[in-house]
């Protein structure tokens, strides 16, 4: 599973464990600015006792494009989060190269399901989070891996999950607690400090905060200010 350290992938990764898989998490260095992130992939991967976890280092801040990895560019602090516009913060093809690397690997340990937190409700507009994204690239992957070609059977076929990709950010919270997630130690901040600390105003932690309130759930996350 694709896995950021961040409250999405770590609802995915309880859910998953509960659910009774064995679990890889594969975490990406992209070139992000906020790579406090990764520090709490290594610690939550640690404590749900996944049976391999993986950091690549890939330099996406090489092609710039985005606020997230272009240094010329400022995370956005207004605005509504829910908007019909790609935001600035989307990385091109991120999700797609991302997801590529998983299957790889997938398919290297003769595993067949591919986990991801790709959400189509409270989301920033990021075209690689829809139901329709997930189902195109499910076929490819089955179209391009010797796997996907020469299995016979159906159910032996490669599986894209994203299974909180129809739930509101309040509903998957809600999960979370369920499953007993300590939402403190995640990081979703688009420019978290090297604490790990939001900075509570960008769009990533607008939808954060409001998926706590909605949810009536207290926001433990730890913020700069």
């Amino acid at each position: 599973m694709l896995f950021s350290g961040g409250l999405d992938s770590t609802t995915i990764l309880a859910l998953a464990k509960q659910l009774g898989y064995r679990c890889y998490a594969l975490s990406v260095h992209y070139g992000q600015k906020h790579s406090s992130e990764l520090d709490a992939a290594k610690r939550i991967a640690q404590s749900f006792g996944v049976e391999r976890h993986e950091i690549i280092h890939l330099d996406l801040a090489r092609f710039g494009g985005s606020a997230l990895t272009d240094q010329t560019l400022r995370v956005p602090t207004e605005g509504d989060p829910k908007t019909a516009a790609i935001p600035i913060t989307y990385v091109p093809a991120r999700n797609t190269i991302m997801l590529s690397m998983a299957l790889a690997w997938a398919e290297s340990l003769g595993s067949i399901d591919v986990f991801y937190g790709a959400n189509a409700v409270d989301y920033s507009g990021y075209p690689d989070c829809r139901p329709e994204y997930v189902q195109s690239f499910e076929t490819m992957a089955n179209l391009a891996t010797k796997a996907g070609v020469e299995s016979i059977d159906e159910q032996q076929r490669f599986r894209i999950h994203a299974p909180i990709i129809s739930m509101s950010k309040a509903q998957i919270i809600q999960l979370g607690q369920s499953l007993g997630i300590d939402y403190s130690q995640t990081v979703s901040c688009y420019q978290a400090n090297q604490e790990g600390q939001a900075c509570g105003v960008c769009e990533s932690c607008q939808l954060r905060k409001a998926g706590f309130k909605e949810a009536g759930v207290a926001d433990p996350t730890r913020y700069q200010f």
